[in-house]
């Protein structure tokens, strides 16, 4: 049933013009036929008067007789031009009366039933000298009246027609140009309902433009509310995360980047270096307190420097002394293990010739090491240095894995082989809200070395994946294996798998992941995300990747998440749905009262934004009870089952 209330209000608008429209040119085309019937009529019955008149005083003139009256009236007749031609003498008696009672007509009998003409006859008086000889009566016939009309009422409802549609094609465009400039506005209007705050060009219509400024001044002070809220969690969470006096990280910090590059699913290994400045009880009695500070902090100023020289490198202080440098993901060489050391040792050496002494331990491990056992390997090596009470180094070569390729051309065939002959599967673990519901599984990537080999994690081979320039290849392949999966398992509410920054670089990548997303119906229960680094380092590859797979139902996400929060405002711009909180902000958080103050701002943020919040890498009941406290709305870790 047709229901107006039910329209838009641009098809109201559209719907209202059109009518009014219609009666407008209605009313014209009306007015104009009764008009020209006005005038048609008029014209009619002054031509029945003249020629009335012009016939009775032709007669007048003759000295009439009745048979003269009557030849005339059947001549007038025959022509055809009359419906009634009449004489009759001065007693009203008819002398002569020809009639045409079925006169066929130029317009449609409907025409003339809805516009009949009604032209009075002609009358005139016959008289033959001073004496009356009769009166002569004619009715001009209509056919050419109402052909005349037909034909002008056909060119008025043409004109008019074209007006109409000329009008309406004219309607059309500016209700269309319009609707654009309103999607505009009602574009931005979902945004912001689904907490993405991006300004919108003021459209050119004046009445939108005043909406359009509004929102945007409300869309800009609430991104300059997240980004005051974002430097003030970074400043937070610099705070509680650094040392005071050398700005470096504080140990348990440090702690948590180790164990994250020890044990995190996607652990790659990397170089761990620790470095100790010795006698510092010695230096402090002979030069005080602030002379030691700043000896202390010299001694970080290298190792801050080092780290920088770097990616992803971290330089901590353990406390005291003891200071540490990890480089994950990477084989640090010795050469420049021991160039660190001679940059330490003339640091401190002018300071305190004869007191002042530097001991570095320097080792490589890989992943799935255990972080006890790297500590304790390297405690050991500091121990033996400290015992020869001497500058020295020393660097230590851990336990490795044999069975792994060695040269480049090694590595680049057995990368190639697992992606041609499907050497790769997906172990995944479980992700669980707060109230212990499954929410999604997080995919890992596995990969056999050699035929009927052990599946070995990605941190023992994704390093030279990025090497070799093969990531996109490989997180095609990721997706793949996860959407089969997925198809394979109906009851799987969701899984997740990492997209490497490496392949977000790739042109080609995002339209190859969208043609193999369309071609599954189980994209929409696919999870994408990507580690906060490569978020930010590649801000607009990601957007792109937003605007390609949101549309296909994917979930878009950001792992490793909580060390830029400087650039929180950016985020509402990518419509994210979760974040991952980097597990090294989870290690101990029931006892580091700092980083619970600082997740809460972070937590308030982010559900600020509608999107979701997990904490990585939970390995206790104690962490799992501090973060379901705090508000995370799931965890992922070894607590959870």
């Amino acid at each position: 049933m047709f229901n107006i209330t039910n329209m838009s209000m641009l098809r109201q608008l559209w719907l209202a013009i059109v009518v009014s429209m219609l009666l407008a040119l209605g009313g014209a085309l009306l007015a104009s036929l009764l008009s020209a019937r006005s005038y048609v009529a008029s014209q009619l019955s002054i031509k029945n008067t003249d020629n009335a008149t012009a016939l009775a005083l032709a007669l007048s003139q003759q000295s009439p007789e009745p048979v003269m009256a009557q030849l005339l009236v059947a001549s007038l007749a025959d022509s055809g031009h009359y419906e009634l031609v009449r004489i009759t003498d001065p007693q009203g008696q008819v002398m002569a009366q020809r009639e045409d009672t079925t006169p066929a007509l130029d317009a449609p009998a409907w025409f003339a039933q809805l516009l009949p003409l009604q032209a009075a006859p002609g009358v005139a008086q016959i008289s033959s000298g001073w004496k009356q000889f009769g009166q002569v009566t004619l009715q001009s016939h209509s056919r050419y009246a109402y052909g005349a009309l037909w034909q002008s009422a056909q060119h008025m409802v043409l004109a008019v027609g074209v007006a109409g549609a000329l009008g309406l094609l004219l309607a059309t465009l500016i209700l269309r140009r319009l609707q654009q400039q309103l999607g505009m506005v009602i574009a931005q209007a979902q945004s912001i309902a689904e907490r993405r705050f991006a300004p919108m060009a003021l459209p050119q219509v004046p009445e939108l433009q005043d909406i359009a400024s509004a929102m945007n001044l409300m869309v800009d002070k609430l991104k300059t509310s997240f980004d005051e809220q974002g430097r003030t969690l970074e400043a937070m969470r610099h705070k509680v995360s650094t040392d005071a006096l050398t700005g470096l990280a504080n140990r348990s910090t440090f702690e948590g980047q180790l164990s994250a590059a020890v044990s995190a699913h996607d652990a790659t290994g990397g170089t761990l270096v620790m470095a100790r400045l010795a006698n510092l009880q010695l230096i402090n009695a002979q030069l005080g307190r602030p002379q030691t500070d700043a000896l202390i902090q010299r001694f970080a100023e290298v190792m801050a420097q080092e780290a920088t020289q770097w990616h992803g490198a971290c330089a901590g202080r353990m406390g005291g002394a003891d200071f540490v440098l990890l480089v994950p993901g990477l084989q640090l060489d010795i050469d420049s293990f021991e160039r660190l050391y001679h940059k330490l040792l003339a640091a401190v050496r002018p300071a305190l010739p004869g007191l002042a002494s530097t001991w570095l331990v320097g080792a490589c491990f890989e992943a799935g090491a255990t972080q006890s056992g790297v500590m304790s390997q390297l405690d050991g090596g500091l121990a033996s240095l400290e015992t020869k009470q001497q500058n020295g180094w020393q660097w230590l070569t851990l336990p490795t894995d044999q069975t792994r390729p060695l040269s480049q051309q090694q590595w680049a065939k057995t990368l190639n082989d697992a992606l041609s002959h499907g050497h790769l599967k997906l172990d995944d673990f479980a992700v669980r809200s707060r109230q212990g519901e499954l929410t999604h599984r997080e995919a890992v990537l596995r990969m056999q070395f050699q035929i009927e080999g052990p599946w070995e994690a990605a941190g023992k081979f994704w390093p030279w994946v990025e090497r070799l320039h093969l990531t996109a290849k490989f997180d095609l392949a990721v997706v793949r294996l996860g959407v089969e999966k997925l198809a394979s398992d109906p009851a799987l509410p969701g899984l997740a798998v990492n997209l490497s920054g490496h392949s977000l670089f790739q042109p080609a990548f995002v339209d190859d992941l969208t043609k193999l997303l369309q071609h599954h119906a189980q994209a929409h229960r696919l999870w994408l995300e990507v580690n906060e680094e490569t978020a930010f380092a590649n801000f607009d590859a990601l957007l792109a990747l937003s605007r390609h797979v949101k549309p296909l139902g994917c979930k878009l996400g950001i792992e490793h998440f909580g060390r830029s929060l400087h650039e929180f405002g950016r985020l509402q711009q990518l419509a994210l749905d979760y974040l991952k909180v980097d597990m090294s902000f989870v290690r101990n958080i029931h006892l580091n009262t700092g980083h619970q103050s600082f997740l809460k701002g972070l937590l308030w943020m982010a559900h600020s934004l509608g999107v979701q919040v997990y904490a990585e890498g939970v390995a206790v009941q104690e962490e799992l009870d501090a973060i379901k406290a705090l508000g995370f709305d799931g965890a992922t870790g070894v607590a959870i089952r």
